[in-house]
């Protein structure tokens, strides 16, 4: 790959000032070693030799003593100074002309495990000016928030603070970008954000931006719960199991009668709602070594009930109201097809048979290719028998709930390995069937 890096690392880290004292964010211990200090390391990995690395003056002395040259750690570092706060992307400027194009650029403060070379080469693939790393956040009423199109390129940025109940997904700033001279262009002198100036305004000349969405480890450490979180996180070994090298069990669910409530042809976003403890069962995923992962099947779209984009709205709603309780999803897949014709206003072109319609198991097929996940020791969660036979037909363990529609469809006679009274119940069934 063989990059050169920026990390940006002169925030003042007001959150975490309890923590911290006078320490700098970035070089707070997680396993015995600083946060930045993981940083380099995986950007050594993947070939990066060069490092700039913008600090406080009165930080300069902390980082030098701790890093030195990055000589003993493979790489060369580079110190600039800011007598101020320059904000994320301030202190870039003035280095523009001494960095190649492209580069990457990471925020000291976050903790990273991921694949630097498949990022790089969808920034390639997609002649992007700059790429966004993405993630669902288990905080996104405080996180900045990217919406996408069906190609990966971002539409619109979503400052924090968001109104209530947003309809967006949630999709997570996760302060990893590569960025181009193009894009960099955009930055003006003085102080600024990448987030808050720079990315809308190349949005604005027309520059393609895209977002990376990636199921690795990711967490910024920009308060006292969520440096415990990632600490904790290490000590468990899931900050290295998190990398996509790595293939993870996945708990799929299905969405109405399973997550949220059952209503018949759900197109409205008003009538998206969680069933009661959903939330909590899907964080126990999160907890857990394993994916949380919606599949569905959506005839409204086919049938003309709604737009693809309005089911993303339905599907961002489901999302942020799992993220007031702290829960996320790894992956939603759905089918919108239908197969039989003669609805008003149905969309022809999509009333076809076809794989992705369970019991058809190719959604889970697609989902464990794109997020690596073991499907021999994955487990299917859902409502309907037709949620059984697509875990039997794909040789998946089986949980059926008796919310929604309990098995009542009686279109297959596929027998669930579990009968669970929800799908909280389902969930302890998996986690315990997954070790």
């Amino acid at each position: 790959m063989n990059l050169p890096a920026v990390i940006v690392a002169g925030g003042a880290g007001e959150r975490i000032r309890a923590v911290s004292r006078a320490m700098p964010k970035a070089l707070l211990d997680v396993g015995g070693r600083p946060v930045i200090e993981h940083q380099i390391r995986l950007l050594q990995q993947y070939g990066v030799t060069k490092i700039h690395l913008t600090v406080r003056e009165r930080d300069l002395p902390a980082f030098r003593e701790r890093l030195g040259s990055g000589r003993a750690l493979g790489i060369t570092l580079e110190y600039h100074t800011e007598s101020k706060p320059m904000g994320t992307a301030g202190g870039i400027r003035p280095l523009l002309d001494r960095i190649g194009d492209p580069f990457l650029v990471l925020y000291g403060d976050v903790m990273v495990n991921m694949d630097l070379e498949a990022l790089a080469e969808f920034h390639r693939q997609h002649n992007a000016a700059a790429t966004l790393v993405v993630h669902p956040s288990d905080h996104p009423q405080d996180s900045d928030l990217v919406e996408l199109d069906a190609d990966g390129r971002i539409r619109a940025f979503h400052r924090k603070p968001h109104p209530p109940a947003p309809q967006w997904r949630n999709l997570g700033n996760a302060a990893l970008y590569v960025v181009s001279h193009r894009a960099a262009a955009h930055i003006p002198d003085g102080v600024c954000d990448f987030m808050r100036e720079v990315f809308p305004a190349a949005q604005a000349a027309g520059l393609p931006l895209f977002g990376y969405r990636t199921r690795e480890y990711l967490k910024d450490i920009g308060t006292p719960a969520r440096l415990a979180a990632v600490r904790h996180d290490w000590q468990a070994g899931r900050i290295a199991r998190r990398h996509r090298e790595h293939a993870l069990p996945a708990v799929f669910f299905d969405r109405d009668g399973t997550l949220c409530e059952h209503v018949p042809f759900l197109h409205r976003v008003e009538d998206m709602r969680l069933l009661a403890g959903a939330a909590e069962a899907v964080r126990k995923v999160n907890q857990s070594d394993a994916l949380a992962v919606v599949v569905t099947n959506q005839p409204v779209v086919a049938q003309g009930l709604c737009t693809y984009e309005q089911l993303e709205h339905i599907h961002g709603r489901m999302e942020m109201l799992l993220a007031e309780h702290g829960a996320t999803l790894d992956g939603i897949y759905y089918c919108p097809h239908h197969p039989r014709r003669g609805y008003p206003g149905e969309v022809a072109a999509l009333k076809i048979e076809c794989e992705c319609r369970k019991p058809g198991g190719a959604l889970l097929v697609q989902a464990a290719r794109e997020l690596n996940i073991d499907l021999a020791h994955s487990v299917l969660i859902g409502d309907t028998t037709r949620d059984v036979e697509t875990g039997r037909r794909l040789g998946l363990p089986t949980a059926l709930v008796l919310t929604g529609q309990g098995g009542r469809d009686g279109k297959f006679s596929a027998r669930p390995d579990s009968v669970c009274a929800d799908v909280g119940e389902a969930v302890k069934w998996a986690l315990e069937r997954i070790r």
